[in-house]
C-alpha cells in the first residue's frame, strides 16, 4: 500500500524506522509546513517532498495518509484526506471531542474510506497474550483492573523541550503541555481495555494541574494529571490514571477471582505476562516465608508481592527481534493492519469506530462534567484477535 505523510515531526522518525520491516508499506512522499522538517526527513527516507497538502492530496498515487500532524489539527488535516478519497491512519487522538471524531467517522463511511487511529499496541504479542490469557480463564474472573502511564515528573526537571529524535526534530514540549498528557497517553491502555472488556458504559473522572510551571511558556496549561474509574458490563472496573507527576509506572494489573494478571509497561511490545494465583503452591509460599525471613533479619523490607510465585505466561507468537531498547514499538503495526483490511476485504481491528470511543473515554477523563460521571454512548465492532488462526509458541 502507497502511502504519504503529513507531519514530519517528532514522531514521525518512528514510524519511518519501522519500513524496513513492511514490505506491504511504501512511502512515497511527505509534506510538513515546516520546510526544514520536510527537507530532512524526506532526504532520510527518500521520499518525494510536496509542494502542499493540496498537492499531496491530489496525487493518485497515494492511497492512505498518514496524519502525524499535532492533535489538535488531527480532525481538520483528516477530514481534508477523506474528502480527497483517501484511507487515513492518524495519530492518537482522531478527535479532541467523541463528537469531533463522529463527524469524522460518518464521512469516512459514507466516502467508502478505511479510517483508523493510533496507539496500535494492542496488536502487539504482549497485547495479545493477555487478550487470550483472560479468554482462556487464567485469573477468573475479572473484577477490577489497575492501568497506570504516568511519566513521571519530565518538566521543568528534564527539559524535554531539548529532545531531539534521530533526524533533530523537538519534542513538541508546548503542544503536549497544552494538550494534556491524557489526550497523549490514555489510549495506549483504554484500546486494550476495547478490546479485552467491550465498550465502556460509564466513566467517573477527576482532572487537576498540578505543576502548572513547567518551564517553558505555554497559552494554557492542560491537566497534568487525571484518575477516572470506568466500568464496562459484567461489572468490570478499570481505574485509569495518567500524569506527569508521579514516577514513571505504565503497567496494567487485571484482578480476576483466581489470581492477578501484570504487565509492567504497556508501551514495551516484548514486555513479559506474568500471573499468580491467590493460592502458590506449597514450595514457593515456603520459599516466600524464607526469603521474607532472610530479608528481615538484613533489615529490608518484605516482599509482600510474593515475587518467587509469579509465572511468565509464553507469547501468542514472537515478537520481532528488531523490537528492542527502551521503548520496543512497531508504529507501524496499525498501517499494516489497515492495509490487511482493505487486502482482505474485512473490518479493520483498529476500526474508526473504536478511534471515536476512545476520543469519546479521553474527553471525559480529562474534562469531568456532571459531577464527574458521564455515560459512554458510542460503540465499536467486536474485535477479534489476531492470534486466531495459529498460535505459535516458540
Amino acid at each position: 500500500m502507497k502511502f504519504a505523510v503529513i507531519g514530519c515531526g517528532y514522531i514521525a522518525e518512528s514510524y519511518a524506522s519501522a519500513l524496513p520491516y513492511h514490505p506491504e508499506l511504501q512511502l512515497v512522499g511527505a509534506w510538513d509546513r515546516d520546510q526544514s522538517k520536510l527537507e530532512t526527513f524526506a532526504t532520510r527516507w527518500g521520499c518525494r517532498r510536496y509542494a502542499s497538502e493540496i498537492d499531496l492530496l491530489a496525487d493518485n498515487n497515494v492511497e492512505l495518509v498518514l496524519n502525524l500532524t499535532n492533535p489538535r489539527s488531527h480532525a481538520e488535516i483528516t477530514r481534508a484526506s477523506l474528502e480527497a478519497g483517501k484511507h487515513v491512519y492518524s495519530e492518537k487522538p482522531l478527535g479532541m471531542t467523541g463528537e469531533e471524531a463522529r463527524v469524522l467517522v460518518e464521512l469516512a463511511s459514507s466516502r467508502n474510506l478505511m479510517l483508523s487511529s493510533a496507539p496500535c499496541g494492542l496488536l502487539s504479542e504482549t497485547a495479545q497474550t493477555v487478550w487470550e490469557a483472560l479468554r482462556a480463564g487464567t485469573v477468573g474472573t475479572v473484577h477490577l483492573i489497575y492501568a497506570n502511564f504516568d511519566d513521571g515528573i519530565i518538566a521543568p526537571h528534564l527539559a524535554p523541550w531539548n529532545w531531539r529524535n534521530a533526524a533533530g526534530a523537538a519534542w513538541p514540549a508546548k503542544d503536549e503541555f497544552e494538550v494534556g498528557c491524557t489526550y497523549e497517553h490514555a489510549g495506549y491502555v483504554l484500546t486494550w481495555l476495547a478490546a479485552f472488556f467491550g465498550p465502556a458504559r460509564r466513566v467517573t473522572s477527576f482532572a487537576a494541574c498540578l505543576l502548572h510551571d513547567k518551564g517553558i511558556a505555554v497559552d494554557h496549561m492542560a491537566p497534568d494529571f487525571t484518575a477516572g474509574c470506568i466500568e464496562y458490563d459484567e461489572g468490570v472496573i478499570a481505574r485509569v490514571t495518567c500524569s506527569l507527576v508521579a514516577p514513571e509506572d505504565k503497567s496494567l494489573t487485571i484482578i480476576g477471582d483466581k489470581g492477578v494478571l501484570r504487565i509492567d509497561n504497556v508501551r514495551h511490545e516484548r514486555c513479559p505476562v506474568r500471573y499468580r494465583t491467590y493460592k502458590p503452591s506449597h514450595l514457593n509460599a515456603a520459599i516466600e516465608r524464607r526469603f521474607d525471613a532472610l530479608r528481615f533479619r538484613l533489615g529490608m523490607p518484605a516482599m509482600h508481592n510474593g515475587w518467587t510465585s509469579w509465572r511468565t505466561i509464553p507469547y501468542v507468537s514472537m515478537p520481532p527481534r528488531w523490537l528492542s531498547g527502551r521503548k520496543a514499538v512497531d508504529f507501524l503495526r496499525g498501517p499494516s493492519e489497515m492495509a490487511a483490511a482493505l487486502r482482505e476485504a474485512r473490518t479493520c481491528r483498529l476500526s474508526a469506530e473504536l478511534g471515536q470511543h476512545i476520543a469519546e473515554i479521553v474527553d471525559a477523563l480529562q474534562h469531568p462534567k456532571g459531577g464527574g460521571r458521564q455515560v459512554i454512548l458510542s460503540q465499536f465492532p467486536v474485535m477479534e484477535p489476531t492470534y486466531s488462526a495459529t498460535i505459535d509458541r516458540r
